[in-house]
C-alpha cells in the first residue's frame, strides 16, 4: 500500500466523510477511491471554511479536512488556516509539500514551517513507516483539548513510498478533563451568594454540547445569559432570561446587565480582547471556565479559574449548587428588568426594521428573513462588517448551532464557505449566509462550487454598491476618486453559474423572494437573493 492510500484509510477510520480541496494533491484520488467525497472549490480559503463548518455543526464529532497543492495552493490557503486558528476550529489540513530534497530550500513554501504559528501542530511526513504515528498525533490533537487546525504536510515524493507490510492504525482516544473540585466549590459559593449573576457563554458550550446544563444553571440561579458571537445559539434567545449575544453590535440588555452584575460567569469562552467581542466591565467578580489554561488571565483578570470541558464544569457546578440552593430562584424580577430594557431598545430600532423605504433598509430585509424561514431548522451565518452587525443583535436563535458566529479575525467572504460546509454536515437544514457586496467580491466565485457540487444553500446579499462602513474614514478618497464605490449584478452572476438568482428592490417583494428561494433550495438548487439596500451605517453600539 502506498502512503497516500494509508493516509486516506486512516482518515476513513477516524470518521472523515468529506475532503474539501483543490488539485493537484494526490490525496484527492486516494480518498475518492474509498468513498471519502472530494469537494473541489475555486479557491483554497473557501475549502478551509467549508471544512471549518463541518467540524462546527457536528461539534467535532465529524472532522473537516482540506488538502491543497504545494507552493501556491498552500500559500493561498494560509488565510483559511489562520481563520480556523482564530476561532479554535479543529480541521485537518493536508498540504502537499515540495520533494524532501528541496523542501527547505528558499523560496519554496514549506507549510509545516510557515503555518506553525497558526496551528496546534504542523508536521511533515518524512518516512512511510512514521505515517501511523504522525496521523495519530494529528488526530489526538484535533480531538482533545482546545480546537485548532493541525497540518500534516505530505512531500510530493512521499506518495510513491510503500508502507511497511505490517502497518496498523487504531482511532485515537477522546478524553475530557474536569475542574479542580476545590475551585468548583468556591465558584458555586460565589454564584450562590451573587445578587445579580450574569452568564457569558462561549463557543466551548457548543463543542461540549453543554446546552442543557447551561439552561439548567441559568434557571436555577435566575441568571441573565448572554454569549459571544461564537457562543450564539448555545442558549435559546427567546428564553425569558436571555439577553441576546454581543459583538461589535450589541443588544441593549447585554450591556445593561453586564455593567450592573456583581458576578460574571464565563463558560466555554476565552475572554479574548477584540473589537468584535463584548467588553467586560471593571468591578464584577469574574469566574472563568475554559478548556485551555492559557486563556486564564490572558486578557481578563479572573477571581476563580475553572479548567475543563464546559459540560463537566457545568455538571460539577450544578451538583454543588443543588446542595446550596434548595429551589430555583424566582425568574420574574430578572425577566421584567430584561423586558424593561429590551422593549424601548427594539422600539428605537423599529423605524429601520419596519422601514418601507427604497432602497431597502437592510434591517427590514433581515427582519423579514427571520419571519419567513423556519428558524429552528435553519443554520445562518453572518459575514464581516455590516452584515454581522445588522444581523447578530436582532436574529433570535432558539436551537443549538443554528447560528455560526465568529469575529476574532474577520476575513471578508468567510460566510459562504461556512454555509456550504454546514449544508454538507446538515443536509436537512436550510443553510444561509448573509453577506455584503464587499464580501462577495472576495469569494463570490465559489457560488459556482455550490452549483457544481450540488450544495443548495441560500445566500442573502445586501448590496448597497458601496463600502458603506468605510465612508466615514475615507471621505477624501471617496469624494475625489469614488474609492468606496463597488458594483455588480450578482443575481445575474448566480444565474450564469447555473443557480437561482433574483434581484429584489421593493419591500413587497422581500418575503415572496425568500419563499421562492427556499423552494428552490428544496429542489436542490443553490440560491442567491440580491437585495438592493441603502447605505445603512448605524449599528447598535452601546
Amino acid at each position: 500500500m502506498k502512503v497516500g492510500d494509508a493516509i486516506a484509510e486512516i482518515m476513513k477510520r477516524e470518521g472523515i466523510e468529506v475532503l474539501t480541496g483543490y488539485p493537484v494533491n494526490h490525496l484527492i484520488e486516494n480518498c475518492a477511491a474509498i468513498d471519502i467525497r472530494p469537494v473541489m472549490v475555486r479557491q483554497e480559503r473557501i475549502g478551509l471554511h467549508m471544512a471549518d463548518a463541518i467540524s462546527r455543526v457536528t461539534s467535532a464529532r465529524q472532522l473537516g479536512a482540506f488538502c491543497m497543492q504545494h507552493g501556491p495552493g498552500a500559500e493561498n490557503a494560509y488565510g483559511g488556516v489562520a481563520q480556523c486558528f482564530g476561532e479554535s476550529i479543529p480541521v485537518l489540513v493536508l498540504p502537499m509539500g515540495y520533494p524532501r530534497r528541496i523542501a527547505h530550500v528558499p523560496p519554496n513554501y514549506n507549510s509545516s514551517v510557515q503555518m506553525r504559528g497558526i496551528t496546534k501542530s504542523a508536521e511533515p511526513i518524512m518516512s512511510a513507516a512514521e505515517v501511523p504515528n504522525i496521523m495519530r498525533r494529528a488526530f489526538a490533537r484535533l480531538r482533545n483539548g482546545r480546537g485548532g487546525p493541525v497540518v500534516v504536510e505530505i512531500p510530493t515524493d512521499m506518495f510513491n513510498e510503500e508502507m511497511p507490510a505490517d502497518w496498523s492504525y487504531t482511532p485515537v482516544v477522546v478524553t475530557r478533563s474536569g475542574p479542580d473540585p476545590i475551585d468548583v466549590k468556591r465558584a458555586a459559593e460565589m454564584l450562590a451568594k451573587a445578587r445579580r449573576p450574569v452568564i457569558y457563554a462561549g463557543t466551548g458550550v457548543h463543542w461540549a454540547k453543554a446546552w442543557p446544563q447551561l439552561k439548567e444553571l441559568a434557571e436555577l440561579l435566575a441568571a441573565a445569559v448572554t454569549s459571544s458571537l461564537g457562543g450564539k445559539s448555545s442558549f435559546p434567545e427567546d428564553h425569558p432570561l436571555a439577553l441576546g449575544s454581543g459583538g461589535l453590535a450589541i443588544p441593549k440588555p447585554v450591556r445593561h446587565f453586564l455593567d450592573n452584575a456583581d458576578v460574571i460567569f464565563g463558560i466555554g469562552c476565552s475572554f479574548t480582547e477584540t473589537n468584535f467581542g463584548v467588553k467586560m466591565p471593571k468591578g464584577p467578580k469574574i469566574i472563568h471556565a475554559t478548556l485551555d489554561p492559557d486563556h486564564l488571565e490572558k486578557d481578563q483578570h479572573c477571581d476563580i479559574g475553572l479548567v475543563g470541558d464546559a459540560a463537566l464544569v457545568l455538571d460539577a457546578l450544578l451538583a454543588e449548587l443543588k446542595g446550596m440552593i434548595k429551589e430555583a430562584r424566582p425568574h420574574k424580577p430578572v425577566q421584567d428588568e430584561i423586558e424593561a430594557i429590551r422593549a424601548p431598545w427594539l422600539a428605537e430600532w423599529a423605524p429601520k426594521r419596519d422601514s418601507d423605504a427604497s432602497p431597502l433598509n437592510p434591517y427590514r430585509v433581515l427582519r423579514d428573513l427571520w419571519r419567513t424561514v423556519d428558524v429552528d431548522n435553519t443554520i445562518i451565518t453572518h459575514d464581516a462588517g455590516s452584515p454581522r452587525d445588522q444581523l447578530s443583535p436582532f436574529w433570535v436563535s432558539r436551537t443549538p448551532l443554528s447560528y455560526l458566529g465568529w469575529g476574532k479575525t474577520t476575513q471578508l467572504g468567510y460566510g459562504l464557505g461556512l454555509a456550504m460546509g454546514a449544508k454538507l454536515a446538515a443536509p436537512d437544514k436550510l443553510c444561509i449566509n448573509v453577506w455584503g457586496d464587499a464580501a462577495i467580491g472576495f469569494t463570490g466565485m465559489d457560488f459556482e462550487t455550490a452549483v457544481r457540487e450540488r450544495i443548495p444553500i441560500m445566500s442573502i446579499l445586501l448590496n448597497n454598491f458601496s463600502m458603506a462602513i468605510e465612508l466615514k474614514v475615507m471621505p477624501i478618497s471617496t469624494e475625489k476618486f469614488r474609492s468606496t464605490d463597488i458594483s455588480g449584478d450578482y443575481a445575474a452572476m448566480a444565474r450564469a453559474f447555473g443557480g437561482y438568482g433574483e434581484r429584489v428592490e421593493k419591500v413587497e417583494d422581500i418575503i415572496p423572494a425568500i419563499q421562492r428561494g427556499i423552494a428552490k433550495t428544496k429542489e436542490g438548487i443553490p440560491v442567491l437573493l440580491e437585495f438592493i439596500t441603502s447605505k445603512e451605517t448605524q449599528v447598535s453600539r452601546l
